[in-house]
């Protein structure tokens, strides 16, 4: 069976998010697509979608419905035979995924780091300073570090985030490195090391979604797949799913390929950064227990406080 469709077949209907970070990332994976299988401009078909997390920005995700909202809409569309494959920022799916989908494929994972917008470091913001951020796992780590720091609600696409902090909202945001750089804007903010502040879950690496079931979409898809991303996001989410994180979780962990293996590396804070608990491991690739091991490990060493943000 040939993998290149014959221009009397219709195109390949790629879903996405419609904000301007999620069409870049499915142009990313378009293109990526015809390079593979010398596939002309018409061979894929983008269709955005409106996430319902796109249109809800005055509530924290964790009180509307969590991280399906950045994916039920795609999923139905799946399902119900609308579009072929679906796009996704990793650290925005969830563990727990409907049972007729896969993750068949992830491009090259691209810069992991967080940026800081409107200051230097943390340490330079101004003593009771502002930052506006919705992720907990951020807000957790930038209170660990200055605790007389305020964090406000900061929820929106990139270039409305970038508008609150122009008009004085806030001193300073955090952002993705990865979606700044796909957007453009390569030289926004200060990259903060990985040694201060572990990216979330994920962070960084763009997935490809299909029905399970679709033999035709998984081989079409397999060859633009990066082994070693794939490898590394799969450990993450293995953690994040045995921690039983949620959208309340300050959850951070970075796998990074090590020859053969995988090592991981985790942190889960409280909310308010003044719990702490890190630990590291080394693991086979493709051996997931041991990230749920290592999620156990630091489970079992936080308090009984910190434990209730967490359903494993």
């Amino acid at each position: 069976m040939t993998r290149t469709p014959s221009p009397s077949q219709s195109p390949l209907r790629l879903g996405t998010r419609a904000s301007p970070l999620a069409m870049a990332q499915a142009h990313m994976v378009a293109d990526a697509l015809r390079a593979a299988h010398g596939w002309d401009e018409g061979a894929i078909d983008i269709r955005p979608v409106v996430a319902s997390g796109d249109r809800i920005l005055d509530r924290p995700l964790a009180d509307i419905g969590g991280k399906a909202l950045w994916t039920k809409e795609l999923d139905r569309a799946l399902i119900e035979g609308e579009i072929d494959f679906a796009v996704h920022s990793m650290k925005d799916v969830e563990t727990i995924r409907p049972a007729a989908l896969t993750i068949a494929a992830m491009l090259p994972r691209a810069d992991v780091r967080d940026r800081l917008v409107g200051a230097n470091t943390i340490a330079t913001i101004r003593q009771g300073g502002i930052v506006g951020t919705s992720s907990p796992r951020r807000s957790a780590q930038v209170r660990r570090a200055r605790p007389d720091i305020n964090i406000v609600l900061f929820r929106g696409n990139v270039q409305t985030r970038l508008g609150k902090l122009e008009a004085g909202e806030v001193d300073a945001t955090l952002l993705a490195a990865a979606g700044l750089d796909r957007l453009g804007l390569t030289n926004l903010g200060h990259a903060i090391d990985p040694e201060t502040m572990l990216p979330a879950p994920a962070q960084g690496a763009i997935g490809i979604e299909c029905l399970a079931g679709n033999d035709a979409v998984r081989g079409w898809l397999a060859p633009i797949n990066h082994l070693d991303t794939f490898d590394c996001v799969m450990a993450e989410r293995a953690l994040l799913l045995a921690l039983g994180g949620t959208c309340h979780s300050p959850i951070a962990a970075l796998a990074t390929v090590e020859g053969a293996a995988l090592c991981l590396r985790a942190e889960i804070l409280s909310e308010d950064g003044t719990e702490y608990i890190a630990d590291t491991c080394t693991m086979a690739r493709g051996a997931l227990q041991g990230a749920a091991q290592m999620a156990r490990s630091l489970l079992e060493r936080a308090s009984p406080a910190l434990r209730t943000l967490f359903q494993p």
